[in-house]
């Protein structure tokens, strides 16, 4: 079947079935918010449709185009995928959902690349078919950007792992059943080599999840705290003492995926609606940067399918990620900057009057993704050393155990 042919098939199929999940949580078309602000019910509800959907997409063939036959996917190529994913954003009234992303777009392809046979048996074919969800459980308050600095402690007492300490800014923790953990297990070697990661349910006792909320108004972050958790060796993802690769693995999907076509955030067309509505649209001023809008997400899309046929063999991304995720963050900004010079003050008061106030969701929501998923330092650092290769940044701690670093920083 040529590509020509896939698209005009699956447009069909997908015009005579999402339908099924259009309902309460159909999208609002100057829905431009980056981080959710929905009350806990509805959020609940979409995640709800969601999973409802992605489970009639996978029965149907659709759920996992390009993952091999052998892993519970249809074995196209990327390329077919790309067809489907442009098809199902214009055709699809529901709105994204960040949790869902990360369950099918980080955490399942991480598994897919390092789990065991077992683990792959246990969890792929329910994240394939939306009835299983996981979060990140990485970042915490004294490790952001420097993840290798984090502190939760795994110490192992016979076949199992006793786990102590505290993530945050866990997106949709309060919805997941199960998180990919990342946790100290070795103190005394340096703070990259002593991590182990780890599959955790949240409902196993000794798990707290509490929200966070945001100035927007939502709750979709959340801290979780460890309290004597026990998991079974049997959960640990990879090798003792290669956190930082599963880490690594799954933080450059993560990047990889930051994509202007993911439907987050306001696009180019919501723009050019608003420019019209405020009989802007003839402004030469606000021309020019609609064009840059739409060069940017043009560039993108080209980069965004470039990096998935560099990865067609099944391996996991590499640097390249970073700078799509800073071009994503980058361009995030020009759309809240070209919203601003559109609207003026009707961007400051709620009038009522479609694709105005609406923006400011995207104005407070923008910077987030600068720290978010690696700070924008990170980010440059990565491109200069890995792609570049530019001199490493110089590091204090080089050399030195976890626990002789931490004890000098916290003096």
């Amino acid at each position: 079947m040529t590509l020509s042919e896939f698209r005009e098939q699956a447009g069909q199929w997908l015009r005579e079935n999402v339908g099924a999940v259009a309902g309460t949580t159909e999208r609002d078309p100057f829905d431009v918010a980056v981080f959710h602000s929905l009350p806990f019910e509805a959020e609940q509800a979409l995640l709800e449709e969601h999973k409802r959907w992605q489970r009639i997409k996978f029965d149907a063939g659709y759920g996992a185009l390009d993952w091999p036959v052998e892993d519970g996917g249809a074995g196209l190529s990327v390329e077919h995928a790309d067809v489907f994913a442009r098809e199902e954003s214009t055709l699809l009234p529901l709105a994204p959902h960040e949790l869902f992303s990360v369950t099918m777009h980080l955490i399942a392809p991480t598994i897919r690349i390092l789990g065991t046979p077992r683990q792959k048996e246990t969890f792929l074919p329910s994240m394939l078919r939306g009835e299983l969800l996981a979060c990140q459980l990485f970042s915490e308050p004294g490790a952001g950007s420097d993840l290798a600095s984090l502190g939760t402690r795994a110490v192992r007492d016979g076949d199992e792992w006793v786990i102590n300490g505290q993530k945050v800014w866990t997106s949709g923790a309060q919805f997941a059943e199960w998180g990919e953990l990342i946790a100290r297990t070795d103190p005394d070697v340096p703070k990259h080599a002593g991590m182990t990661a780890f599959l955790v349910p949240l409902d196993a006792p000794g798990v707290e999840v509490r929200q966070i909320r945001q100035m927007s108004g939502g709750t979709s972050f959340n801290e979780v705290f460890f309290t004597d958790v026990r998991v079974p060796d049997r959960l640990r993802l990879g090798e003792v003492g290669a956190g930082w690769n599963v880490a690594l693995t799954t933080l450059a999907f993560e990047r990889g995926g930051s994509s202007n076509t993911a439907g987050v955030g306001g696009q180019f067309s919501q723009l050019v609606a608003s420019a019209r509505a405020a009989g802007r649209i003839g402004d030469p001023q606000i021309r020019q940067q609609l064009a840059e809008v739409y060069l940017r997400q043009t560039l993108a899309e080209i980069d965004l399918l470039r990096d998935r046929q560099a990865r067609a063999a099944g391996g996991a991304p590499g640097a390249v990620g970073s700078v799509r995720k800073v071009q994503w963050v980058d361009k995030l900004k020009l759309v809240s900057d070209t919203a601003t010079a559109i609207l003026g003050r009707t961007l400051l008061a709620d009038t009522g009057r479609p694709g105005t106030y609406a923006w400011n969701e995207h104005v407070l929501g923008a910077p987030g993704y600068r720290i978010a998923g690696g700070s924008d330092e990170i980010q440059r650092n990565i491109i200069a050393e890995r792609l570049l290769g530019l001199p490493a940044e110089a590091r204090a701690d080089k050399g030195k155990s976890w626990r002789e670093s931490t004890s000098r920083s916290r003096a």
